[in-house]
C-alpha cells in the first residue's frame, strides 16, 4: 500500500482553515508548499498523459504500411517520446516523494470545541470523580513505598538497562499482573476482541500513525540495521493489523484490545514529576482500539471514555478529566480527553496527574496506513 495523508483536495480547497489549524497546534509543516506541489504533481500528471497518448497515437500509425522513410520518421518519434516519458515519470516520481514528505508533516483537523492554546495549561477540565484522600500525615511516594517494602529496584534497573528502567518484585509483581487481567475481563465484557501484539513493527506502520520513527524529537526506539521499531503502543500494531486492507462496513466497528510492553524514550521528560514509575521507558499496557464507521467516531469516543471511567471508578481512583487542548493533541488526533488520577505523592498536597487518555483520529490514521471500507453491494 502507498502511505496516504490529509485528503489534498480538501487542503487546497480550505487553505486558510489548514493554515489555521497548523499554527493553532504548533505543527511544523507548511500547508502552502503542500498545496504548491501538489499542484506541481498534477501538472507533470496532465503532461505525462498527454505524451503517453502521443505515444499510443504513434505506434498506431505504424500499423499501417508505410514507405521507409515514413516508418523510420515514426520509430524516431516513438523514441523520442519513450525517452521524454521516462523523464516524466523521474520527475514525477521525485514530486510525489516531495509531496509525501510535506503532506505527511500536516496534522489533523481539530475538533471545533478543542480548547485553542499552545500546551497542557490550556487543557479544560471537563468533569472529576471521587475526593482525594485527606492525611492527617505527609503521605510517602510510590519511590518510598516501594523501597520499603521491596517492591521496586529502580538502581538495579538503571545499572542493567540505564536510567528510567526499573524491577518490579514480590507482590508488585501480583499487582501488574492484577491490573492487565481486571483490564481484560473488562473489555472482553464490552466486546473486544482480545489480542497479544508483537512488540515491534515495521516504521512505515508507525509512521501510519503518526508516529516519528527517527530523530531528536522522537520518542521510538529503533532497532539496528533494520527497518523495525519498538513500539511505544499497541495503538501501533492494532492499528496496522488491516493496513492496506478494504473492510466491509457490515462489520463495523471492529473493537481490539490489546496487551504489550511499550517503549519510549521519552525525550526531554525529565522534570521532578518524573521520578520514579512517572514517564518510564518500559511499561505493559493495555489498549482500546478501534475502526468504526466515521459517522460513528465521536460516539465511539465518548463509549471510550465512559469505559475508562469504568476501570477508574472500580479502583477507587479518583480522577478528572481534561479536553486537551490544540498544543498538545500531538498530530493524529481530532479530539483527546486525558485522564489524570490524583497522586497523594506528588507535590506538596498532592496533584492530578496523566495516566491515560482516549483519542478519536477520525480518517487520520487510517488514511496513512491505507485502510478503507466498503458499504454493502459498492
Amino acid at each position: 500500500y502507498h502511505p496516504g495523508m490529509l485528503d489534498l483536495r480538501f487542503v487546497r480547497e480550505h487553505l486558510d482553515e489548514i493554515r489555521v489549524n497548523v499554527k493553532n497546534r504548533r505543527a511544523q509543516a507548511d500547508p502552502d508548499l503542500v498545496v504548491r506541489l501538489y499542484d506541481e504533481r498534477n501538472a507533470l500528471q496532465q503532461r505525462m498523459d498527454g505524451v503517453r497518448a502521443a505515444r499510443n497515437a504513434n505506434a498506431e500509425k505504424m500499423k499501417a504500411k508505410l514507405a521507409p522513410e515514413e516508418r523510420a520518421k515514426l520509430v524516431e518519434e516513438g523514441r523520442r517520446l519513450k525517452d521524454e516519458i521516462a523523464g516524466l515519470e523521474a520527475g514525477y516520481a521525485e514530486a510525489d516523494r516531495k509531496l509525501t514528505e510535506e503532506a505527511l508533516k500536516l496534522p489533523n483537523m481539530s475538533h471545533p470545541e478543542s480548547p485553542i492554546a499552545a500546551g497542557e495549561e490550556g487543557n479544560r477540565p471537563v468533569r472529576t470523580w471521587g475526593r482525594p484522600t485527606v492525611f492527617s500525615f505527609a503521605p510517602k511516594d510510590h519511590v518510598e513505598i516501594g523501597r520499603s517494602l521491596d517492591l521496586i529496584d529502580f538502581d538495579a534497573g538503571a545499572r542493567v538497562a540505564g536510567q528510567k528502567f526499573y524491577y518490579l518484585k514480590n507482590e508488585a509483581v501480583l499487582l501488574e499482573q492484577s491490573l492487565v487481567r481486571y483490564a481484560l475481563d473488562i473489555l472482553r465484557g464490552e466486546g473486544f476482541t482480545l489480542l497479544s501484539t508483537p512488540d515491534i513493527a515495521r516504521e512505515e506502520i508507525v509512521a501510519g500513525h503518526g508516529f516519528t520513527p527517527r530523530g531528536e524529537e522522537s520518542n521510538i526506539y529503533t532497532i539496528e540495521g533494520t527497518d523495525l521499531c519498538l513500539i511505544a503502543t499497541a495503538e501501533i500494531t492494532l492499528g496496522g493489523y488491516h493496513a492496506g486492507q478494504v473492510l466491509e462496513a457490515g462489520n463495523l466497528p471492529l473493537l481490539l484490545c490489546g496487551l504489550s510492553h511499550c517503549f519510549r524514550r521519552e525525550a526531554g521528560a525529565a522534570g521532578q514529576f518524573s521520578k520514579g514509575l512517572y514517564r518510564v521507558h518500559q511499561f505493559t499496557k493495555v489498549e482500546m482500539f478501534v475502526y468504526c464507521h466515521p459517522s460513528g467516531s465521536e460516539a465511539m469516543l465518548d463509549r471510550l471514555v465512559g469505559i475508562e471511567e469504568r476501570i477508574f471508578q472500580g479502583l477507587e481512583l479518583p480522577y478528572r478529566i481534561v479536553d486537551t487542548c490544540t498544543g498538545d493533541l500531538g498530530g493524529p488526533a481530532y479530539r483527546k480527553y486525558d485522564f489524570e488520577a490524583w497522586m497523594p505523592g506528588r507535590g506538596e498536597r498532592g496533584e492530578y496527574g496523566e495516566v491515560t487518555s482516549a483519542s478519536n483520529c477520525t480518517d487520520f490514521q487510517s488514511r496513512r496506513l491505507g485502510i478503507r471500507f466498503r458499504e454493502a453491494g459498492k
